[in-house]
């Protein structure tokens, strides 16, 4: 197998993939020098992120779970796997570059970047499946401090926010501060760090916000170090994470590829029928708390998995490749549709590809009989889930008057209840419901994940008031609910 590429120049942090370190020591790479012992021919080599949660199909949970090695049994029993463990996307598209890595899994902006510097065809590199993705861009976010006055975008104009340069987090501080009328490079100072650089900078008071992805937003807001003050799902535009193989090491072994996407399929169906055992999973495999990887990967969750490649996604990457090349991280045109490849993971399918690459909803959709409420949950809208210590799975909830009502009688029993999670009533993104805004109206509680969007409903909506968590578990008694 022919692996030379040129060396990727290219700064650590402009990458959209999470870098999740977290207090934990630095990750110990197998095969560092692009093998694992055995003769190269003989080693696969999967490059991951174990500790980017959108990628877990393809990397953590693919790899607990083994499903790639039984699947390589049937190509060849001699092939061994050597999975190399990286924090960021660059690293790995550096590996591949070099013909030391042979399938990876990165976010958006990196998958571009990779098609960027390997080109297509010969000694290039394609995007062959996706992991998870958000079709309204609710992956990224940026929070404040959670003692800080700051409420929306607008309070950050001239103000220091962190971001990693070049990730999908930067991309969507960039289109959300354009929107609220800021100067993205005059109106405030953007600060190139790291993600858990960043998050120590919000502690310490020297920036005030952070714009990060998965799971960043989440793990600061339910440690309380932070609160969200802007929804990248108010951008309406996808993120996703996805799968990218070598060229020249899919023509010469088409068949490993084929396993490879085989047993994604594997562990992304695992996932939706055991998603309480897959967050428990990958939480403990890098150290961030279940209840923050439920919260993404669960039922209903902020991520939908899907191999699939779909239109909306691939209009997404078309749409970013100009802001990737406003900042420089693109050194080489990339072709979106050129550098995207679904003829395996069409095979992997069959004839149900076309449907389920057309279809949008979450399989893993929250369903069951909300206990409290007496009623079935069947609205994905409007549907969350309480988790309650205790319980091996988080009860089904049919509406946020009903989650209310189920934490209310949770705590009423002695129970503690571990999360709560519900949909913005605007944007639908899922968040912690003790970390969202409630507004009461006649029509019951409404949960909002930030300022902005409960102030919009609140100017929309005469007779409407703010409530807080626990005003808000005492009125779900009283009103009806939606």
């Amino acid at each position: 197998m022919t692996r030379t590429r040129a060396a990727l120049p290219r700064a650590a942090a402009a990458t959209g993939a999470a870098v999740l370190t977290l207090g934990l020591a630095g990750c110990q790479l197998a095969g560092a020098d692009g093998g694992s012992g055995a003769d190269e021919a003989d080693v696969v080599t999967i490059g991951y992120q174990s500790k980017t949660i959108n990628t877990v199909t393809a990397g953590t949970l693919l790899r607990e779970r083994g499903f790639f090695e039984q699947e390589l049994e049937k190509v060849d029993p001699d092939l061994e796997v050597d999975w190399q463990d990286y924090d960021t996307g660059a690293p790995i598209t550096a590996q591949m570059l070099a013909g030391k890595i042979d399938i990876g899994s990165m976010g958006d902006y990196p998958l571009l970047i990779n098609g960027s510097r390997a080109g297509t065809g010969e000694g290039g590199s394609s995007m062959v499946a996706v992991t998870g993705y958000n079709l309204d861009g609710a992956l990224n976010g940026v929070v404040a401090a959670a003692d800080s006055d700051v409420e929306t975008l607008e309070d950050l104009d001239g103000g220091t926010i962190s971001a990693s340069v070049g990730s999908a987090g930067h991309g969507t501080l960039v289109q959300a501060l354009d929107e609220a009328g800021i100067d993205p490079d005059e109106g405030v100072s953007v600060e190139n760090q790291d993600p858990p650089v960043g998050a120590s900078s919000l502690q310490a008071g020297s920036v005030d916000a952070v714009a990060q992805f998965v799971a960043w937003p989440a793990l600061l807001a339910f440690r309380d170090d932070a609160r969200l003050v802007y929804d990248g799902g108010r951008l309406e535009v996808p993120t996703l994470h996805g799968t990218v193989v070598r060229d020249d090491y899919t023509a010469e072994n088409q068949d490993v590829v084929t396993a490879f996407l085989t047993a994604q399929q594997r562990a992304t169906e695992w996932l939706h029928d055991h998603p309480v055992e897959a967050a428990e999973i990958v939480a403990e495999e890098t150290g961030l708390p279940v209840e923050v990887v439920y919260l993404y990967n669960g039922r209903g969750g902020v991520s939908t998995f899907d191999t699939t490649l779909k239109e909306q996604q691939v209009a997404a990457l078309e749409q970013d490749v100009p802001f990737l090349e406003s900042i420089g991280v693109l050194e080489d045109p990339v072709d979106v549709r050129e550098f995207i490849d679904d003829s395996l993971v069409r095979q992997v399918w069959g004839d149900d590809y076309d449907a389920a690459a057309r279809d949008t909803a979450n399989p893993a959709a929250i369903t069951g009989r909300d206990r409290v409420c007496d009623r079935p949950v069947k609205e994905p809208e409007t549907a969350g889930e309480v988790w309650v210590q205790g319980e091996d799975e988080p009860r089904p909830v049919a509406d946020p008057t009903c989650l209310l009502r189920n934490v209310a009688a949770a705590e009423e029993a002695g129970a503690t209840v571990r999360a709560s999670y519900v949909p913005d009533a605007i944007t639908g993104t899922r968040w912690f419901a003790d970390r969202m805004i409630w507004v009461q109206d006649g029509e019951g509680l409404l949960p909002f994940a930030t300022r902005e969007s409960a102030d919009e409903y609140l100017d929309r909506s005469g007779g409407a008031a703010e409530v807080s968590w626990e005003e808000a578990r005492a009125a779900a008694q009283e009103v009806g609910t939606r």
